[in-house]
Parts: C-alpha cells; sequence; structure tokens
C-alpha cells in the first residue's frame, strides 16, 4: 500500500500515471468538478467505461430524496452540487474564465461516456477502482474528486491510500457493482447533471440574470415567507375605493408594512416628503380594520 499526501506525491499525477492502461473507472465520492475533468480530460476519453456515485443525494430529484426546497430561483439545495462548476478551493481556476468552455466539453463527454448515481439513503464509503487488462488499481480515503482533491490546488490536508493488485481492489470494485444495480438505493443523475452544466454554458438573458441576482440578494425573505404572514385577500381590501386610488408602489409598501407588522410585530415608514407616507399608512390602518382589528392613531 502507498499513501499519497498531496504534498510530496500528488493524487492526480499518480491517477494520470494509472489511468494510461485502464478501460474502466468507478468512482464513489460528494462532489465532482468539471476542472478535475480538465485535468484528466485526455485520459478520461481514452475509457470504455466511466461511473460514478454521489455518496450524497447530489442531483437527486426531491421526491426520491425526501428532501422540501426551499422557493428559490435554480438554486442548487446541495453544497456539491454548486462544486460542479467550481469549488471555493478552485477559485483561481473559475477566474480564468474558462468555465463555460469547461462545462459544454464536460457536458458532451458526460452524455457520450459518463455515467452518473446519487444516493440518497445509507452512507457509503469514498474510493476510486481503476480496472485493465493486466491490472488493477483501488484509492481510497479521497473526498471529491476535484482539483483540490487531486493536489493540483490548495485544499484540506488528505491522506490517499494506494492499493494495487491486492483482493481488497475486487472486493472494493464488485460492492460498487452491487451498490449501482440497486434501483432503490441510486437515482440516476446523468441527465440531471448534464442539464445544470448546461446552465452553467448557456446564453443568459439579462432578465434571467437580475432574477437570480434578486433570488440571492431577498434569500432569506423568500425562505421566512409563508401564507400565514401575508395579507389576507379573502376580506376584500383589494377592492376597497380606498385601496384603488393608491399608487402601485403605494400598495408595494403598504403589502410590506402589512407583512412587516405581522412578522415583527412592528415597522417603521420613512421616506421623501411628497411620497405619500400619509396614504400608504392609511391603506395599513384599512386592512387591519377590515380584519376587525383595533387601531389607535396617535398624531
Amino acid at each position: 500500500m502507498e499513501i499519497l499526501d498531496n504534498i510530496s506525491s500528488l493524487f492526480g499525477e499518480d491517477l494520470l500515471n494509472e489511468l494510461r492502461d485502464k478501460q474502466s473507472v468507478k468512482i464513489a465520492a460528494a462532489s465532482f468538478s468539471i476542472h478535475a475533468f480538465a485535468a484528466l480530460e485526455d485520459q478520461l476519453r481514452q475509457l470504455d467505461q466511466f461511473e460514478f456515485v454521489f455518496t450524497g443525494p447530489s442531483f437527486a430529484t426531491d421526491h426520491w430524496s425526501g428532501k422540501a426546497q426551499h422557493r428559490e430561483f435554480i438554486i442548487p439545495p446541495v453544497k456539491n452540487q454548486r462544486d460542479l462548476a467550481g469549488t471555493p478551493f478552485e477559485i483561481r481556476l473559475r477566474n480564468k474564465m474558462t468555465t463555460r468552455a469547461l462545462a459544454r466539453q464536460c457536458a458532451d463527454w458526460i452524455r457520450t461516456e459518463g455515467r452518473f448515481k446519487s444516493n440518497a439513503r445509507d452512507p457509503i464509503p469514498s474510493f476510486l477502482c481503476a480496472s485493465g487488462a493486466s491490472s488493477s488499481t483501488l484509492y481510497t480515503g479521497l473526498h471529491g474528486f476535484t482539483t483540490a482533491d487531486l493536489g493540483y490546488q490548495p485544499g484540506n490536508l488528505t491522506m490517499i491510500n494506494k492499493i494495487t493488485d491486492h483482493p481488497a481492489v475486487s472486493r472494493y470494485s464488485v460492492f460498487f457493482d452491487q451498490t449501482w444495480s440497486e434501483p432503490d438505493r441510486l437515482e440516476d443523475v446523468t441527465e440531471a447533471l448534464c442539464g445544470q452544466l448546461q446552465q452553467v454554458y448557456a446564453e443568459n438573458s439579462p432578465a434571467s440574470i437580475y432574477h437570480f441576482m434578486l433570488s440571492i440578494i431577498f434569500r432569506t425573505f423568500l425562505e421566512d415567507t409563508n401564507e400565514d404572514l401575508l395579507p389576507d385577500d379573502r376580506i376584500g381590501f383589494r377592492e376597497t375605493k380606498f385601496w384603488n386610488t393608491l399608487y402601485k408602489f403605494q400598495k408595494d409598501a403598504a403589502l410590506g408594512l402589512i407583512n412587516k407588522l405581522e412578522t415583527l410585530n412592528g415597522c417603521i415608514l420613512a421616506d421623501s416628503v411628497g411620497l405619500g407616507k400619509t396614504f400608504t399608512a392609511l391603506a395599513v390602518i384599512k386592512y387591519y380594520e377590515l380584519r376587525n382589528k383595533s387601531v389607535l392613531a396617535l398624531m
């Protein structure tokens, strides 16, 4: 057994040498990065088989993983999904502005050569099996399939165990095949992963970028909002004559005031002179009167 510490001996360089005479690679890891694909692209394209299992529920559908998502605008719910386009350790690579090109190349390769599945059941260990006609190699102790895990970028300390032509290699390979063939344990997420990559390299309209920015800015607000805190339309306040005399910005302000009052039990309305603060406040008072609430106005 050999130990790779990514300091004196890099996991990525060792794997490059091993893949030269291998036809099949099976990986179980927490994350997958397009930058790791780029580092090993030539060798990966020569493989006959590439199978990858996410050890967590990355890219799994809600009904399959049993987890509900918050109201967000195309924001991956699992951190390891965001690592697909680059991890925090790969920020220097992301700054090279090659992410879109790499995402397209990786997606094209996955559609023809790779298969990905996601595990949302019992935990499974992380490892990599590379098999060829004359030899097989096992790597254990890895966390993800990223350039930091390969040792090409600074990252967390790691110790990768390399085992060659040992009974343990065969056992891990058999375990992977057994897990891979269990439909109740793994979900095929190849198309979902390609779809995520397509979002990375697609031409996004200014409107979609604007909406994405808003979802990031107001993420906490979206998570905290529920029907109990929103104005009750059933009381008919939107049909009142007073409500229909308001400008749209005053209506938006009134709805925001009601939400804050329901959420925080208090709110301060501050705006420039002449922008209708009084009418906005009267709209809030009218709303609570229609709900048969006691209203006190101090002048």
